[in-house]
């Protein structure tokens, strides 16, 4: 996996959030969150699992909605935000955190009503073979995202400090499709990168956050989108 050493220092730990989420960071934020309610809901009493959880950002979010969620990442030091995370909300009846490969999920085939991976695929060496992982313990719903390749963020890649991996909307297709899900949604957003909004402040990201949204109502602001959601199935 791309930069395992940098992702589990500690200091790279406390500060994710901040640096990812706070300023213009915050439209990231709400539309991940969004995304991850829309296509998983309803989650009352759902077995939900996430693969590579980070600071608990989703994990948390879901659990309060009732869901009896399990948090899988290979960063001890990214899970020990996300048990601070459960303590402050009080779910951490309803939530678990777990160090794990998301190459070999320590779950029992069909063990999920959903498992889904945000920020996960960009970094993955092997994508098929972490699909297939994750269908594997799916009983019925794998949902994930992808940053492509035919869009703005191709310009900046370079310059991330663990790489990404870029998908056109062709591979997403076949990675579903390969691994034997079936695909019932997708939606494609934020024709501005993610590595722009989190440079400005909120009050600036605001007017271009308003724009980009407009935007990508459009023909052309689908096919310019950075970021695709993947909502899938697992085949009868």
């Amino acid at each position: 996996m791309k930069g395992q050493e940098w992702y589990q220092e500690h200091d790279v730990a406390e500060a994710y959030d901040d640096k990812r989420f706070s300023q213009g960071g915050r439209f990231i934020d709400r539309r991940e969150k969004a995304a991850v309610l829309d296509a998983l809901a309803p989650l009352e009493d759902r077995r939900v699992l996430e693969v590579a959880c980070g600071t608990g950002r989703f994990t948390v979010l879901l659990a309060e909605q009732g869901a009896d969620v399990v948090g899988m990442d290979i960063s001890e030091a990214m899970l020990e935000q996300g048990r601070a995370k459960a303590h402050a909300a009080g779910v951490e009846a309803t939530l678990e955190f777990m160090q794990a490969d998301a190459g070999r999920l320590p779950f029992p085939d069909d063990h999920f009503d959903s498992v889904f991976a945000m920020r996960f695929f960009h970094l993955a060496p092997d994508p098929e073979a972490f699909i297939a992982e994750m269908r594997r313990v799916s009983r019925e719903q794998v949902f994930f995202d992808t940053f492509n390749r035919y869009s703005a963020r191709s310009i900046y890649n370079w310059a991330l400090p663990m790489g990404s991996r870029l998908y056109s909307r062709r591979e997403a297709r076949e990675l579903v499709v390969g691994a034997g899900l079936e695909l019932v949604d997708a939606a494609h957003d934020f024709v501005l990168p993610y590595g722009f909004y989190r440079a400005i402040p909120g009050w600036v990201a605001r007017p271009f956050r308003s724009a980009d949204t407009s935007l990508g109502r459009t023909p052309v602001g689908q096919r310019l989108a950075t970021v695709s959601y993947w909502d899938t199935r697992v085949r009868d």
